[in-house]
Parts: structure tokens; C-alpha cells; sequence
């Protein structure tokens, strides 16, 4: 813990990596975890775009529950401690495989979202994006003004990241001094691919986990625990 706060306090580049175990501090329920069941779904059978052409409605009822729990959520001590990292280093970035938003919520700007944005409606038929906090939704699935269909501005299983969000997200990895890997199992690429990107660049990797992972081995200081706990005290 010590070793890593110093590498902190003397890193003018910092960039985070933030996996779903950030969130499941806040209540919000994880894909592979316990409670990545709903109905008799998993999320890897609902997260489709050939889901979504099958039953669009089934789809987006299983994204308005999700919305719901976020709503009814809200950052924790971890997200508030990545935003207050940010305001003391010149060069920061958070890489965020969640969709939820709490991050931003917590006060955090350098947000990169490579797995898009849970709140955000983006029409099939025109493309057109709307922001929408509304939940449950009204009407599922949602229509948009010209009529067409809406889906999650989420990134689905089998589409590709955002080239914009991904770009950035390499840029940051390879410019960083060190790296703080939360509350992520490092196993999805290419997300997990960042963590490699940034230690050839010669970045310290702090891993931040309840568990040990993939990374833990290579990680330069590896820390157990909830994020929510261990973040606010390397800021001490």
C-alpha cells in the first residue's frame, strides 16, 4: 500500500482501468457474478444484436431492470476516490468497461467509456442518440421521434468498440506512468489488452481486487480488498 501511494504521489500521468467490480459496490449487479442471472437469462444470451432482432421487447425489459437498479444506486467511497485522483493529477484517464455513468456522477471528467452508455437511446432507423434517465421507460421497447426502433447505446457481445473510445483508451495506457486496474478480472479483450499496453511502456500496475486474477502475478503491487475501502486510503 505504501509503495503504491508513492507511485501515485509522484506520477503526473495516471490512468485507471474499471471493471464491473467498481459498480458492484454500488449494488449493481455483475455479469458473471451471482447475480448475473435474470428470469432465466444470462446477459451473454441477452446481449446480442440477434437477440435484440428476435425480441426486441425482452431485450429492452431486461435493460429498463438494469436501469432501474442504477438509478436506485449511486457512487461509493471507490468512484468518489478515482475523482478526487483526478483532480490531483495533471494527466488522467479513466477507462471504464461499465455503462452505468456512476463514475461521472462521483465528479470524474476524463471518463472513457468503452462499453458505451446505458442511458443513452440510439435509433436504428436514422441513427439519431438521445440521452434519456427515465426509469422504468414508459413505453418498451422505445420509438423514436421518426418512428424507428431504439436500442441501448451499449456495445453488445460480437460488435466493436467505439474507434474513438478505443483510440483514446490506447493513447492513455501507452502515455501512463502508472496504472490502477479495479475491480476487472483482465480476461475480455481487447479491454484487458490496455494493461499489457500500458506495462511495455514501462507503467507501474496497481491492481485493485477482491480476488486474486490473470494480472495479480505480473501486477507490481497487487491489493485485496474492496475498492471502496482501499482507494480513499491511498489517497491518505
Amino acid at each position: 500500500m505504501q509503495q503504491a501511494r508513492a507511485w501515485l504521489e509522484r506520477a503526473s500521468r495516471v490512468t485507471v482501468l474499471a471493471g464491473a467490480g467498481l459498480s458492484a459496490e454500488s449494488g449493481i449487479p455483475t455479469f458473471r457474478g451471482t447475480g448475473g442471472l435474470w428470469r432465466q437469462f444470462r446477459a451473454e444470451e441477452l446481449a446480442t444484436p440477434q437477440a435484440f432482432a428476435r425480441d426486441p421487447k425482452l431485450v429492452w425489459e431486461w435493460y429498463d431492470w438494469r436501469r432501474v437498479r442504477i438509478a436506485q444506486a449511486g457512487p461509493n467511497p471507490g468512484h468518489r476516490a478515482l475523482a478526487e485522483l483526478e483532480k490531483k493529477i495533471p494527466a488522467f484517464a479513466l477507462v471504464t468497461q461499465n455503462v452505468d455513468g456512476l463514475e461521472e456522477q462521483a465528479g470524474c471528467h476524463s471518463v472513457i467509456r468503452l462499453h458505451g452508455d446505458i442511458w443513452i437511446l440510439r435509433c436504428l432507423a436514422c441513427g439519431r442518440e438521445r440521452r434519456d434517465r427515465t426509469a422504468p421507460l414508459p413505453v418498451l421497447p422505445p420509438a423514436c421521434s421518426c418512428g424507428g426502433l431504439e436500442r441501448p447505446g451499449v456495445v453488445w457481445f460480437g460488435e466493436p468498440l467505439p474507434n474513438a473510445a478505443w483510440s483514446a483508451a490506447e493513447d492513455a495506457a501507452a502515455g501512463a506512468e502508472v496504472m490502477l486496474v479495479v475491480g476487472t478480472s483482465v480476461v475480455v479483450y481487447p479491454a484487458a489488452g490496455l494493461v499489457w499496453n500500458a506495462r511495455q511502456s514501462g507503467a507501474k500496475l496497481i491492481e485493485i481486487n477482491l480476488e486474486e486474477t490473470a494480472l495479480s502475478p505480473e501486477a507490481d503491487c497487487s491489493l485485496r480488498g474492496k475498492a471502496g475501502e482501499i482507494l480513499p486510503r491511498l489517497l491518505l
